[in-house]
């Protein structure tokens, strides 16, 4: 059930999300008019909406047609998440070395709260956490170009990053990981938080395509 009045972040992400669960498939057509009754706006906050899922490259706009559900091909998602293990990578790096005794207090403290989150199954909860998490790092790198590139990146591989953690196991394993990386900035060891945030990266790269690809497979021949 979608509410009416959704905003335009609101309405780019439920359908960012149906895209990657396959709930959209590639190829389906997307409509305005359609869209705008479904989520109680306007077609000018709709247009703003599938901008948003076309630079994500979900969608595509041909000229003097309707927009359309894009294929998602495992190249693309292997360059995007090896793109964005580079930027975490540098980001965990200098902020094993610059953040502040408060920043990692408080990076230490999060990761620490989360570990409820992931007791209880709180999927949702555990997602918030993540972004917080994920975000305290990029802000404890201190360098704005660096952070504003990583962010940017981040955007474009949100909705499979969020994908991952509807696969069994995957909150503990994730909060496994975000340990090591603590544990890294913790001590300072610059190198071991990077090469941490790099392995982090390849699981939930793996773990995302796992996911949409379970989910895209052609069906069956009878």
């Amino acid at each position: 059930m979608v509410r009416s009045g959704t905003t335009v972040e609101e309405m780019a992400r439920a359908l960012a999300d149906e895209i990657v669960r396959g709930t959209l498939a590639p190829g389906t057509k997307l409509g305005e008019g359609g869209l705008g009754e479904r989520f109680g706006v306007s077609r000018t906050p709709v247009r703003e909406a599938l901008g948003h899922l076309s630079a994500m490259g979900l969608v595509e706009r041909p000229p003097n047609r309707r927009a359309m559900v894009a294929p998602i091909t495992d190249r693309r998602l292997t360059e995007m998440f090896e793109a964005m293990g580079e930027l975490e990578a540098s980001c965990a790096r200098l902020a094993a070395a610059r953040m502040t005794a408060g920043e990692r207090n408080a990076l230490d403290a999060l990761h620490q709260g989360a570990r409820a989150l992931v007791r209880a199954g709180a999927q949702e909860a555990y997602e918030a956490a993540n972004s917080r998490f994920h975000g305290l790092l990029y802000e404890g790198c201190h360098s704005g170009y660096l952070r504003d590139l990583v962010v940017a990146t981040r955007n474009r591989v949100s909705p499979f990053r969020r994908a991952q953690f509807r696969l069994p196991g995957r909150l503990e394993k994730s909060w496994d990981e975000h340990d090591a990386i603590v544990r890294a900035i913790l001590r300072g060891d610059s190198e071991a938080a990077a090469q941490a945030v790099r392995a982090h990266l390849f699981t939930v790269s793996a773990a995302s395509a796992a996911f949409v690809t379970d989910r895209h497979a052609p069906p069956p021949k009878e």
